[in-house]
């Protein structure tokens, strides 16, 4: 199983909408096909594990991460193959988040003679997160990333800001870009650091599947001859209706696709509008990687699902030095954001930390995972 899980990590991002699968075939102890999930469209896992182990199947244990499907979408359902092949033993890792089907081709299975085995491995819950909450919202999986150093700075006082974090860091969050289907930054961000915005493999280049680029900019005040544009993938600008119809005209002949979206009490863009927006677009995996007044902005809201907080060994100092989260805050300690399941890693220099924010009511990752 934790090969499973292993296979459905590499094609992390290739997947989606639709979530990444890892499958294993063993048969008297030997492995006889291994399976991921292919892009929209394309096989299952399971597929291709059969595919690959073709009459040596029958008899044999299917290990999977996530419960065999058993409905028709652009592929035919998954339990009708591996019914046909003569499997004999299904292990699955995690049931079907969509409660309009979970469970229901653990049971055809079943019904069809299968030993079917619930079997908990590491790192297969994490696989579904997003998905589950796409499924059941039809809004993004909210990933908010930043760096810092020891004393909580984003950057100096000048806005220096290149680099709080050493370069395995930064491959890091290369490799999170990857397995997103839109990035989101705010205007400022935009105007300051003229950022790429692009997912880059280990040599720099840009990978083919780009995420989309989201810029919030109420006001459409994003440069036409912004970096972005001339970058592959697509660029989105989330405006409201005080921008002036001259400036989106000229960020769509720029390349931009401009949305305009509802205001929010604080006549910006209405982020759960745009939440709203990008989820009907089949956006499952969004990663906010803005400053401390976007951050803010969406922990304000409550729309924080999860969070990578990395930590520079550094101190800058600096009374007007930025920090990562704004906004309005709270307005008691009793109040803060807590992060729930924390795990912390070293990479490189830096630290790591990964967690899910909550309050004592709980957030989208509590309710969904239960």
């Amino acid at each position: 199983m934790q090969r499973a899980v292993e296979l459905a990590h590499e094609v992390m991002g290739a997947t989606s909408p639709n979530p990444a699968v890892g499958a294993v075939l063993v048969k008297d102890g030997v492995e006889i096909g291994v399976g991921a999930t292919q892009p929209a469209g394309h096989d299952h896992a399971e597929i291709v594990a059969l595919k690959q182990a073709s009459d040596l199947a029958k008899g044999s244990t299917l290990y999977t991460t996530l419960e065999p499907c058993c409905t028709w979408g652009r592929t035919p359902p998954c339990t009708k193959a591996i019914i046909q092949a003569g499997i004999a033993e299904v292990h699955f890792a995690v049931i079907d988040p969509n409660p309009a089907v979970s469970g229901n081709g653990r049971d055809e299975l079943a019904a069809a003679g299968i030993k079917v085995v619930e079997e908990e491995a590491d790192g297969a819950r994490e696989l579904y997160e997003a998905f589950a909450k796409h499924i059941a919202t039809g809004t993004p999986f909210v990933t908010t990333k930043f760096a810092m150093t020891l004393d909580g700075k984003i950057a100096t006082h000048t806005g220096d800001s290149k680099w709080v974090t050493g370069p395995e860091a930064r491959g890091f969050v290369q490799q999170m870009r990857r397995t997103c289907d839109a990035i989101l930054v705010g205007v400022t961000t935009a105007l300051m650091d003229d950022p790429y915005l692009t997912s880059r493999d280990d040599d720099g280049n840009p990978v083919e599947r780009q995420p989309i680029r989201v810029v919030l900019d109420s006001t459409c005040q994003t440069p036409t001859g912004a970096v972005m544009f001339r970058q592959p993938g697509s660029t989105l600008i989330a405006t409201t209706e005080s921008a002036p119809d001259r400036r989106i005209e000229a960020l769509e002949q720029a390349g931009a696709e401009v949305v305009v979206l509802p205001t929010g009490e604080d006549r910006r863009v209405d982020l759960p509008a745009l939440l709203a927006h990008l989820g009907s677009r089949g956006v499952v995996n969004l990663l906010v990687e803005g400053g401390g007044s976007v951050h803010g902005a969406f922990f304000d809201g409550g729309l924080v699902d999860k969070v990578y907080a990395f930590i520079a060994p550094i101190i800058v100092g600096g009374e007007t030095s930025l920090s990562p989260v704004e906004g309005q805050g709270v307005t008691l300690m009793a109040n803060a954001w807590r992060l729930a399941h924390t795990r912390m890693e070293q990479i490189g220099q830096d630290w790591l930390i990964i967690g899910y924010p909550q309050r004592d009511s709980g957030n989208n990752y509590q309710d969904l995972q239960g």
